[in-house]
Order: C-alpha cells, then sequence, then structure tokens
C-alpha cells in the first residue's frame, strides 16, 4: 500500500492524478482502466477539495492498495471535514432532459457505473469512501 497525503485543493489534482497513475501504470493496469480510474479519482479528490472544509483547507489522504490474483486496486480518499456519505444520495434519472434534471449527483452516478464496488464510512471524525476496481 502506498499512500500520499495532500492539501484538499484542486490544484493538487495533477499530484493526486500522478501518484495514482504511477502505480497503476507499475501493476500494468490497461489504459481503458486507467482512464476510468481517473475521471473517479478527479470526482472524489474535487468534492473533497470543494466541500470537505468549506471554507477552510484541510489534507486529503489517498491509499492505493493493489492485490494480485485476481488483480484489483482499491483507492480510499480519507478526509476529516464535513461528514457526508454520497452513496446515501439517490442517483440522477438520466431518463430526464439535462433542463429537467435536478443540479448535482451526476459525477458520483458515474463513479458508480465505473468502479467495480464503492464503500463509505464515517469513523473517528473521517470521511473514508473507497473506490474498487478489477484491473483486467
Amino acid at each position: 500500500m502506498r499512500e500520499l497525503v495532500i492539501e484538499a485543493l484542486t490544484d493538487n489534482l495533477g499530484q493526486v492524478l500522478g501518484f495514482v497513475d504511477n502505480e497503476l501504470e507499475n501493476a500494468g493496469c490497461p489504459m481503458k482502466i486507467q482512464m476510468q480510474i481517473d475521471l473517479a479519482v478527479e470526482e472524489i479528490f474535487v468534492n473533497i477539495a470543494h466541500y470537505a472544509y468549506d471554507p477552510d483547507v484541510g489534507p486529503a489522504t489517498v491509499r492505493v492498495e493493489i492485490s494480485h490474483d485476481p488483480a484489483i486496486v482499491d483507492i480510499t480518499f480519507i478526509d476529516h471535514g464535513v461528514p457526508y456519505d454520497p452513496l446515501a444520495k439517490a442517483d440522477p434519472d438520466i431518463s430526464l432532459s439535462a433542463e429537467e434534471r435536478q443540479i448535482g449527483g451526476l459525477g458520483i452516478f458515474m463513479v458508480k457505473k465505473t468502479m467495480d464496488d464503492i464503500k463509505y464510512e464515517y469513523k473517528d471524525g473521517h470521511n473514508i469512501l473507497t473506490l474498487i476496481k478489477g484491473l483486467s
């Protein structure tokens, strides 16, 4: 397991993606899966940066753990910001036109659809969100 602790600022997204991509490349992750993971990582990290500590800034921990046989990556985001479970919100009705849909929720919906599993817990004052994706 490797870990990056970084200020939850959108300006740090490139460093977060670089960290995750380096781990995925070392594990031989196919580019298509890496791109799906990158979109999910971007959505989660930007949400933390925008909402977890608003109006202040705080740290975010990004952990990458890769298992082999089967090849699976767990990417865990930890912050001690405002408690928020993004999985508790109902999925947007994508059958409606963009004008008819409520604002928000589409990014998390995309993450749910592209990852194999997502887990959230609030524990010891921390939001802990884990993305799980097979690498083959």
